[in-house]
């Protein structure tokens, strides 16, 4: 098993044909069957299923095509730390959810670039399942998120509480009214705003992250729960408001990283987080 082959593997799969993943990793289609012959004789299993339509995987192919993501990751980690110039002595990748990258996040980066102008910084964005999966995988050094799970070698630690607000663009505008967008901020969200309005029915309109809520009622008008520090530039713009009468909802922030994590570079960068978030940076304070 090589490289090229998870990477023609993967172009395979991403177009459903033998002739167009040729073209996307510019090689013959001969070359391409060859390579998936010799992945499969590799594995001790078929892969695809070729018919007129294309190329289909097989249930051993599904399988096999989250460890060939990994693989890949991996391999492109690699060759980004081994191939570091020579000012930089180390790198470090961080994952986090949308809305940790706004506002927050950035200040991290620039606290770090001004006092440790030598590690070079991979920022990536991205949901629960993936962040956890790269941690767990090595690809990702720390990943901040909303709700983690607990894991074998797996360190989780509270950062702080999000204060979420329920924003709308009319300050007339009643409280979850039919333009209200329910965001998915997670179970613990969920839990709360069930509690909290227990007879809603399932809103017209539902968005996965707060960024998208946002971008939906400057839009179109309606309302949504954002957190406090991201809907305060909009607040005083005028262009939302704050629904009277509405609640408080509380979201917590983990930060997640492998249990060994132990070298300058690391503890380097959660002691920036941590120092940040006692300066109050994580509900825009600071």
């Amino acid at each position: 098993m090589d490289i090229d082959q998870i990477k023609t593997f993967l172009a395979v799969v991403a177009h459903g044909s033998f002739l167009e993943a040729a073209e996307r990793v510019h090689v013959t289609q001969s070359t391409v069957s060859a390579r998936i012959q010799n992945l499969e004789q590799g594995l001790g299993a078929r892969l695809f299923v070729r018919n007129r339509a294309g190329a289909s995987l097989t249930p051993a192919g599904q399988r096999f095509l989250r460890h060939a993501k990994t693989l890949l990751l991996t391999f492109e980690q690699a060759r980004h730390d081994v191939g570091l110039p020579n000012r930089f002595r180390a790198s470090l990748t961080i994952g986090a959810r949308i809305a940790l990258w706004d506002d927050f996040l950035p200040r991290w980066t620039g606290r770090m670039r001004a006092s440790a102008p030598d590690i070079s910084l991979n920022t990536e964005i991205g949901f629960e399942e993936d962040l956890m999966r790269r941690i767990i995988a090595g690809t990702i050094d720390l990943a901040l998120m909303y709700s983690p799970q607990q894991g074998a070698g797996i360190q989780v630690e509270h950062l702080f509480d999000e204060t979420l607000i329920l924003v709308g663009s009319d300050p007339e505008q009643p409280a979850l009214d039919d333009g209200y967008i329910y965001v998915d901020w997670g179970p613990t969200f969920y839990a709360q705003h069930r509690k909290v309005y227990p007879d809603l029915e399932r809103p017209a309109q539902t968005a996965n992250i707060g960024w998208l809520g946002l971008q939906l009622i400057l839009a179109n008008g309606g309302s949504c729960f954002v957190p406090e520090r991201v809907a305060s530039s909009y607040l005083r713009g005028g262009c939302l408001y704050r629904v009277d009468g509405s609640p408080t909802l509380t979201l917590p922030a983990y930060v997640v990283y492998p249990g060994d994590s132990d070298s300058i570079e690391f503890t380097t960068a959660l002691a920036t987080l941590r120092a940040l978030v006692a300066e109050g940076a994580a509900l825009g304070a600071a």
